[in-house]
């Protein structure tokens, strides 16, 4: 089916199941351990045996040799495989570093040997006999220094763009920001490590794995391993947690799948959780020039916003200038971003990339706009509206009511009853409120599915669409009983499998959307079978009540399928909308913090999201989403940042015992509001991503209640006591 004219009436919009708060139909299995995941498949008649990596104990050289006399002999070892036994292997197209194979190491803890044995301990404790030699290389570990050499990064990702004169309309303004904002390399640090079980037959191999993109991972496994890809079957049904960390394929199915070839047997291989911030990806750090220009009636006149990050040789930037060429009006505009070629671990998506972290400097700035005004912060964000793409005028928003987020949100909050900044106090506790903007574009990928109805009125769905935790199960279940007029009770969902029909995947904000409209294309074409095959004109027939209907005759939809069933399969394509109409969404973040007098400590009070984001297929896991993400950007805020030493190139805080994330005692109060809104431009589903909109914007709002109760500006993250604590007031 192609997307290409705005959505009208359709079956979803009856709205009997769709939009409702049905509770998540996964949850069962999980809270009760029957949920399974990739490192928990089990066949009694298959041996599993273990694999342990070892990883890279240099961040860029080579190998010399490596010595597995001693890991050979432990007790329980069947096998060593190094990458100077398997040589140079293809890369996979999605991949920046080489996950496995040949001599070249491109950074710490890269995988350069794997030890399998009976036991999972007898395979770790034989790793660490693994003796390797290096030579190592000089690299470049800092951004700061790495900056000179930075350059523009390929055309393909838009580097830079000039609208107007931003340069002589900023020199011109009468009132003008000018400032720089750091973000530092982070973790995605999920529950469930990335982890893989692999299954030879023949020269076929089955992978249980944690993936949030089960195509891309089953593309890229293909080409390393050097067979065809309908040679290659993964099965990822439940995730626990990705964050964009598993978007792209990884060295334990890698591994897995190698040491299994070797070995002969079932291997389990889950990364330990100290390799995993080095092994995988991160989100990379920024550093970001911005300046705004305005008239003194608050007006923008001229924004620019530049950005630096760095990658490692054939990566990409952190995107973090896009949502400021669509955000806020102004004729004058200037973005521009630069990579510098480090050698890191691979930088790559985490959860909003670009906008989260460009946000995290934007809407400071924004604040600090306001401030120079005299403006307050709400205002002065309206006052800078626009409804049609800035760069381009010509082009409208499908649909865009960030205002109607910033009132709504300022009303339910009490924002009237904001100080001036450092002029609440309650005891030793600074108070103060803090507002951002919320952005994230909205994205749509190709997305097909498979649908069975049998001979019981039941329909199944099968699709290769990840639930990492986000609801696509449930949403996708609504989507089919809305479709054919059944509770969600005759419907089962099944996901995850590479058998299934390709679907968009969980990523970007992109997945609910787009996977449910590949599910709505595909029963429009079970709809036709049903119609068709009991003489109905398809256009006529009312599908309800578990029976379709046409005119006076009514037939259950069992006795339709009849014994052998009907199917309907189909893929959602997407024409030129998002072209003509620019696809984002929008939202407000407001947050009330204490900082204490004495000792600098930052403490949230509360938060509220307000999002705008079309149709809202489920309140109860769409606010899941929204209030996981808040919790994301108070990590991001307050204390999240992978600490790196600068001489060897490795983030040495690689734990959760040391790389710190909010608890629950941390985040005592969050409240979302969903604006009542369709785009019948999106899709026709008439929704759009909401997951990631819920963390742009959080940390900048959390830095400027932070202004608010104490008048101290920080513009480095994360927003720790020590860069508080020297500028707090003297106690009275």
């Amino acid at each position: 089916m192609q997307f290409d004219k705005p959505a009208t009436t359709n079956p979803i919009d009856r709205l009997k199941v769709v939009g409702k708060p049905i509770h998540r139909i996964d949850g069962p299995l999980k809270v009760t351990g029957s949920a399974t995941y990739a490192y928990e498949w089990h066949d009694p008649d298959l041996a599993y045996v273990y694999g342990y990596p070892v990883g890279a104990a240099i961040a860029k050289g080579h190998v010399i040799s490596i010595d597995t006399r001693s890991a050979r002999s432990a007790t329980g070892v069947l096998g060593v495989i190094t990458t100077l036994d398997i040589g140079d292997l293809p890369k996979g197209e999605k991949n920046t570093a080489n996950l496995f194979g040949g001599s070249r190491v491109q950074h710490y803890h890269q995988a350069v040997a794997i030890v399998v044995a009976e036991t999972f301990e007898q395979a770790r404790a034989a790793a660490a006999l693994v003796e390797v030699v290096y030579a190592a290389e000089p690299g470049a570990f800092d951004l700061r220094a790495a900056m000179p050499n930075a350059r523009t990064p390929e055309p393909s990702t838009e580097p830079d763009s000039a609208f107007g004169n931003f340069e002589a309309a900023f020199k011109t303004a009468p009132v003008t920001l000018d400032a720089e904002y750091t973000t530092p390399d982070q973790s995605h640090s999920m529950i469930e490590p990335h982890a893989s079980i692999a299954v030879w037959d023949d020269d076929a191999v089955t992978v249980w794995t944690s993936s949030q993109m089960i195509d891309w991972w089953r593309s890229d496994l293909a080409i390393t391993l050097g067979i065809d890809k309908e040679k290659v079957r993964l099965m990822s049904p439940f995730i626990g947690g990705g964050f964009g960390g598993k978007l792209f394929l990884r060295a334990d199915a890698l591994l897995a799948a190698l040491a299994s070839r070797e070995i002969g047997r079932p291997v389990k291989v889950a990364l330990p959780r100290p390799m995993m911030p080095n092994n995988t990806t991160h989100r990379p750090a920024t550093i970001q020039r911005i300046r705004i220009g305005a008239e003194a009636d608050g007006k923008i006149s001229a924004i620019g916003h530049e950005s630096w990050s760095g990658d490692l040789p054939g990566g990409g930037p952190e995107v973090a200038v896009m949502q400021t060429r669509l955000l806020y009006a102004g004729a004058n505009r200037m973005t521009s971003m630069k990579l510098a070629t480090m050698d890191l671990p691979e930088g790559n998506a985490m959860r909003a990339p670009g906008e989260a972290p460009g946000l995290m400097a934007l809407e400071i700035a924004i604040d600090e706009m306001a401030e120079k005004l005299g403006m307050d912060p709400v205002a002065f964000r309206i006052a800078n509206d626009t409804q049609v793409d800035p760069e381009h005028p010509e082009r409208p928003f499908s649909y865009r009511d960030l205002v109607g987020c910033l009132e709504k949100g300022a009303s339910v909050f009490g924002w009237d009853k904001r100080q001036a900044p450092g002029m609440r106090r309650e005891g030793n506790w600074m108070i103060g409120m803090g507002v951002a903007a919320a952005f994230r574009n909205n994205l749509v990928v190709s997305s097909g599915a498979r649908i069975r109805l049998d001979s019981r009125g039941i329909v199944t769905v099968e699709t290769d669409m990840t639930d990492i935790g986000t609801g696509s199960y449930t949403i996708i279940a609504q989507t089919a009983a809305e479709m054919m007029g059944l509770d969600v009770d005759k419907v089962e969902v099944k996901l995850g499998d590479s058998r299934f029909p390709v679907s968009a995947g969980s990523g970007g904000q992109f997945g609910a959307n787009s996977a449910t409209s590949g599910v709505y294309a595909a029963f429009v074409k079970l709809r036709e079978a049903v119609a068709s095959k009991l003489g109905f004109n398809s256009t006529d027939a009312i599908f309800e009540n578990g029976e379709v209907r046409s005119g006076n005759r009514a037939v259950p939809l069992s006795e339709a399928a009849g014994a052998d069933g009907l199917v309907g399969e189909d893929k959602m394509e997407w024409g030129d909308l998002t072209e003509t109409h620019q696809q984002s969404t929008f939202g407000a973040h407001f947050v009330e913090v204490g900082v204490d007098v004495v000792t600098g400590e930052t403490r949230i009070r509360r938060m509220l999201a307000v999002c705008a984001a079309g149709r809202i297929l489920n309140p109860i896991t769409a606010r899941s989403q929204v209030i996981g993400a808040m919790t994301m950007g108070v990590g991001a805020a307050l204390c999240e940042e992978l600490s790196v030493d600068t001489r060897y190139g490795v983030f040495v805080n690689h734990d959760l015992a040391l790389y710190e994330v909010p608890v629950h005692a941390d985040i005592p109060r969050q409240d979302v509001i969903f604006m009542d809104e369709t785009d019948p431009y999106s899709s026709p589903m008439k929704a759009k991503g909401v997951g990631e909109l819920g963390l742009c914007g959080v940390s900048a709002a959390i830095a400027n209640a932070i202004h608010n109760a104490t008048g101290v500006r920080v513009r480095n993250y994360p927003i720790t006591l020590d860069k508080l604590i020297g500028a707090l007031p003297e106690i009275a």
